[in-house]
């Protein structure tokens, strides 16, 4: 089983995903700027399902300890963050859960990325780390509620064969999710803008719909 760190771990999606994927035997560490409020997170989620491995530290402590880094962050931070942390995110699996979106109208606004997506900046900024993504499109209520399981497909892009089909696996590991090949990084723009539509559509029908390839 892999160590996994989330930046941006004390929030409701990093939260939601330690929770799942600690269920499926991983061992979790939550990574905050706050080192107290991470523990903090990790102990509720230990109360939510006694007996997982999932751990609270400092963003910095959680990468070094870990093979595979997943950022679960607002989009606005991300630069800031890859850059704080690129001498440690090296050589490492770098998940991007993230979806650029503009919340200022009243409703979520795809945002639009220079290097493309929010997966591409970070390979852009760290050309040596491998980077995939996904994840982008789940609901973190339903991923917090360890007995519901979630009907759909997690699309995975990325370059590098080996890690998108790790990364595949992690969707699988979670009840009803199926992890899809989705191509090529550069693809990574494409899902993150259908998150802003699909949170449309939810807030519209009062639901938490997902996607699911038929």
């Amino acid at each position: 089983m892999a160590d996994i760190a989330i930046i941006g771990g004390t929030g409701p999606e990093g939260r939601g995903l330690a929770l799942r994927w600690a269920m499926a035997g991983h061992h979790l560490i939550l990574g905050s700027r706050d080192e107290v409020r991470a523990r903090d997170a990790a102990n509720s989620l230990k109360l939510i399902k006694p007996g997982i491995h999932v751990s609270g530290h400092t963003n910095r402590a959680a990468i070094e300890k870990s093979d595979c880094i997943v950022f679960s962050i607002p989009y606005e931070g991300l630069d800031q963050a890859v850059s704080d942390f690129e001498d440690c995110l090296s050589g490492k699996l770098v998940i991007s859960v993230i979806a650029p979106m503009d919340f200022r109208s009243g409703y979520p606004k795809a945002l639009t990325v220079a290097e493309g997506s929010a997966a591409e900046l970070i390979q852009a900024r760290v050309p040596d780390c491998i980077v995939t993504s996904g994840f982008q499109n789940l609901s973190a209520q339903d991923l917090l509620k360890p007995d519901t399981e979630i009907n759909g497909d997690i699309i995975i892009c990325g370059d590098d064969l080996e890690s998108k089909k790790f990364t595949m696996e992690l969707a699988d590991c979670i009840a009803g999710l199926r992890g899809v090949d989705g191509g090529y990084l550069g693809n990574s723009k494409t899902v993150e803008g259908l998150t802003a539509l699909i949170l449309y559509i939810n807030k519209q029908t009062k639901s938490r719909s997902t996607i699911k390839l038929l």
